[in-house]
């Protein structure tokens, strides 16, 4: 499913009504009626009693919509409308103009205390304040009947998305509705599915409003949600060389989680041949946890990271892999932070670099953008804060379209780590992940990432579906672990441990709840 920004929904909108004659009223009529489905199936409306609270934008157009259809339906309904009625235009304005002949209350408000008795009696509310247009902080009169919605403790309806949430990032601006059903309206919007407004969303919708398929599902959406492709069946022949070879290049005298972790998350999901390149005096402490893998010992600085000197020795090794993964724990050492930018820029192999390697090759980025090789970067925000020299309050501000210019300027794979994780192409594309949880963030969580992603390549998909099954099954192997333990104290180390099942639930089918929840938005 795609996922729409603010202008590009105007853009839809604009499209049906010029080029496929679809009019704005009609628009209207099924977004309202969308909503009325959702109300009547999750909650029922004959014989409630509904308040219905109307901005005087076309959000609150189709707050006149639902109440029509409520009142149809034979619910109780109360309109009330934030702003002078006089503004109201187009299909907004049709829509009061109807049920200012039905014997519906309708009431222009001035102050909150006006429908305290109201909303008390009520049984749910409709919200259909702001919509997706909103650009400044909520004040005022709008954020105390938004503080009465919020503690009113009745059954809370919110159109298009929650009003207060800021239809492109997800923020809230100052306060918002906390809905416990969101209908959204030809595509889910970016603020409906990041953090925090996915949480304001409540069980989410989403209605395409007649738009046809051509519209809703065009190349020129960038942005979508995160729905990888199935695993080949594994060969009945196969052998540890033939599911993937990998080297990872990790660890450091003070780093002994990051090296373990990566490279045995590697085959725990599936790889077959697992290589660490670490420091030699740190070689046996991460053996005795994992003896799996394959140990190549590495020559160390003065610090205890691995040294220069082992450059010809990795580069010769690394031609004869499947994938190289470089970063995880490797240290800020300076000898060793040259080693890594010397390594990035002549490893002639698909290359995912982590951690300490994306510090190294951020202070050259032309690294990157030289190479013939694919290359996998998996930042958190604060790494990315140093490939784009950005600060990360600008990135949280406009997450994809950075991650977009960066994907593209660098012609690399960018995952950009966190509660939504977004895996961004050179080609602009952008896929929104939704499995895993807060728990996950937790020292190790990355580097069990990098594995998972080696090892999907290791199975058989090509680069770019390997990066987005990886991260969707980490996020997996998080779930499995949260539903077994809760999300607090969940470590690196149960994530590893559920990548096994993780894996044979992918390949077995997802039952419809994890369909449902990974799916983002359930299509009325």
């Amino acid at each position: 499913m795609k996922i729409s920004s603010v202008s590009e929904m105007r853009g839809l909108d604009k499209t049906a009504i010029e080029v496929f004659g679809i009019k704005e009223e009609l628009l209207m009529e099924n977004a309202g009626e969308a909503t009325y489905f959702v109300i009547q199936k999750e909650f029922g409306i004959t014989g409630k009693n509904f308040v219905v609270f109307c901005g005087i934008g076309n959000n609150g157009g189709d707050g006149f919509v639902i109440a029509r259809k409520i009142n149809s339906s034979g619910g109780k309904v109360k309109v009330f409308i934030l702003g002078d009625r006089g503004k109201y235009k187009g299909a907004a304005k049709l829509n009061l103009d109807i049920i200012s002949r039905l014997k519906i209350e309708i009431r222009e408000i001035k102050s909150v205390d006006a429908v305290r008795i109201d909303v008390a009696h009520s049984d749910a509310i409709v919200d259909a304040i702001f919509g997706t247009g909103l650009i400044r902080e909520v004040a005022g009169l709008y954020r105390d009947v938004i503080e009465l919605i919020n503690s009113s403790e009745k059954t809370i309806f919110s159109a298009d998305i929650p009003s207060g949430v800021a239809g492109d990032t997800g923020r809230v601006m100052g306060i918002a509705v906390k809905a416990d059903y969101t209908v959204t309206f030809g595509l889910p919007k970016l603020g409906n599915m990041l953090f925090p407004g996915h949480d304001f969303c409540g069980k989410l919708f989403v209605t395409h409003i007649s738009f046809p398929p051509e519209i809703y599902g065009s190349d020129a959406l960038k942005v979508g949600i995160n729905r990888p492709k199935s695993l080949p069946p594994r060969d009945k022949d196969a052998h540890k060389g033939s599911v993937g070879q990998v080297l990872f290049v990790a660890g450091a005298s003070n780093y002994f989680g990051a090296p373990y972790f990566s490279a045995l998350s590697f085959l725990k999901a599936g790889g077959g041949y697992s290589r660490l390149a670490a420091p030699a005096s740190i070689t046996p402490y991460i053996a005795g946890k994992g003896s799996e893998i394959v140990f190549v010992p590495q020559r160390e600085t003065a610090s205890g990271s691995i040294s220069l000197e082992n450059k010809d020795f990795l580069l010769n090794l690394s031609a004869k892999m499947d994938m190289v993964v470089l970063g995880p724990g490797l240290s800020l050492d300076e000898e060793t932070q040259s080693l890594a930018r010397e390594l990035a820029k002549k490893i002639d192999r698909p290359l995912l670099i982590d951690g300490d390697g994306i510090t190294a090759i951020s202070k050259n980025l032309q690294i990157i953008k030289e190479r013939r090789s694919a290359t996998i970067l998996t930042p958190h925000p604060g790494e990315m804060s140093k490939i784009t020299g950005m600060d990360i309050r600008e990135i949280d501000a406009n997450k994809i379209g950075i991650l977009q210019r960066i994907s593209r300027e660098l012609n690399a794979i960018v995952v950009l780590k966190g509660g939504r994780s977004l895996i961004g192409f050179p080609d602009e594309r952008v896929f929104m992940n939704m499995s895993g949880n807060p728990g996950m963030a937790t020292a190790g969580s990355g580097d069990v990432l990098v594995g998972a992603i080696a090892a999907m390549f290791g199975l058989g998909l090509d680069i770019g579906d390997s990066v987005l099954k990886g991260v969707f099954i980490h996020g997996l192997a998080g779930d499995l672990a949260a539903e077994e333990k809760g999300e607090d104290g969940i470590t690196a180390q149960d994530i590893l441990d559920h990548l096994p099942l993780a894996l044979k639930m992918d390949r077995d089918g997802l039952s419809q709840t994890y369909m449902d929840h990974y799916r983002g938005a359930q299509l009325i």
